[in-house]
């Protein structure tokens, strides 16, 4: 018998042939085929929603950006002549269409669903702000990082506060270690660790939209990883290597929405890209990935799944702080590493496929876990 409770569904294989035994049933008041009609609602809906509404929001970014978004002058010379005069904020489209599916597809009841819908629009406002001033001044540098990160981790602390109502108390404090099925209760520390995770994620995404489509394409996959851990962790079973969280119904219904909204707005945004997501969409979308991570107490698969996120991140480390000890000299030959490899000769299309690709083997290593 190859057992896979974890998503709902077991299968009995007799030599070739393989039969479904039975598909479980209830949770949390919903039906199994409830919840899946519910994220394959929301997911429906925020991706249609982006993509009927991408082309009259497009058309009103032009408008009101003559300019368009700067482009920065040390990056690839290339990005001078092929993107400027194109319009960023596109992530209010994402953020509205997603906020719009949870709202009509989760349950209002739990207060996981204000919080997820209150991190986008918080993080969503920041990098608006920080995206208006880069527009208005004509400058690739706006807020600075310091006012940014003192936004970023007081949201994130609300946050985690807010969730923690809901959390049972034997979750509360506890780091989840996948593959091995321990846990680790580390105390008060946990707050500041999710408080890093949160903001560490939104800047990961953001270092990531530097390429049409990249960040949207990676973020597309890390969403639907969490449906299926959040769906998994629905069901509630005892058996399975991951922590029963009793809002995780409502965690697969927003991770769908937003997941369905990054898809929709592939269609603008891959190459040649229409509009950028922008600090509007990335610092969201990476902030709310962040705290999907922490409700489902599964931050480490985020750095698994999420690893060209965090490859990213690390890279701009590295090449900061390898620039200051020798004084001038580089270890990639441009940060974030995505412009590395454009430097090297790698067409814009083919970084983007290879890191939408590294982008699924490391989903799927991070899905290992419920097995």
């Amino acid at each position: 018998m190859l057992d896979f409770r974890a998503l709902g569904v077991s299968f009995e294989v007799k030599g070739t042939e393989v039969m479904l035994v039975h598909l479980m049933d209830g949770i949390t008041g919903f039906g199994i085929n409830d919840l899946v009609l519910r994220i394959v609602a929301a997911m429906v809906t925020a991706f249609a929603g982006v993509w009927l509404s991408g082309g009259k929001v497009i058309a009103m970014l032009h408008k009101h950006q003559q300019k368009g978004q700067p482009i920065r002058e040390d990056g690839p010379q290339s990005h001078l002549l092929t993107k400027k005069g194109t319009p960023t904020m596109g992530g209010v489209m994402i953020l509205g269409a997603a906020v719009l599916s949870i709202l009509l597809f989760a349950d209002w009841q739990s207060v996981s669903v204000w919080v997820g819908c209150g991190v986008l629009l918080i993080y969503g406002a920041i990098g608006f702000a920080d995206d208006y001033l880069k527009v208005t001044r004509q400058s690739s540098r706006a807020m600075t990082a310091k006012m940014k990160l003192v936004l970023q981790f007081a949201t994130a602390l609300a946050a985690i506060a807010a969730v923690s109502w809901e959390t049972p108390d034997n979750y509360r404090f506890v780091l989840n270690v996948p593959y091995f099925n321990w846990q680790w209760n580390i105390g008060w520390f946990y707050v500041l660790f999710a408080m890093v995770v949160i903001a560490g994620a939104s800047n990961g995404v953001n270092l990531s939209d530097g390429l049409d489509g990249l960040a949207a394409g990676l973020l597309s996959v890390a969403f639907t990883v969490f449906v299926i851990f959040a769906y998994a962790a629905a069901l509630a079973i005892s058996t399975t290597q991951i922590p029963a969280i009793p809002f995780a119904a409502e965690v697969a219904v927003m991770c769908a929405a937003v997941a369905g909204a990054c898809l929709g707005f592939l269609r603008f945004n891959r190459k040649p890209a229409r509009v950028f997501m922008g600090d509007t969409g990335s610092l969201a979308l990476g902030a709310f990935l962040g705290v999907a991570a922490v409700m489902l107490k599964q931050e480490i698969i985020l750095a698994i799944a999420g690893f060209v996120f965090v490859g990213e991140s690390l890279s701009v480390i590295i090449q900061v702080y390898y620039f200051k000890l020798t004084k001038g000299k580089r270890f990639f030959k441009m940060a974030p590493i995505h412009h590395h490899f454009e430097q090297s000769g790698w067409s814009e299309m083919k970084v983007v496929c290879r890191f939408w690709a590294a982008g699924v083997v490391c989903a799927l290593i991070g899905l290992a876990a419920l097995l």
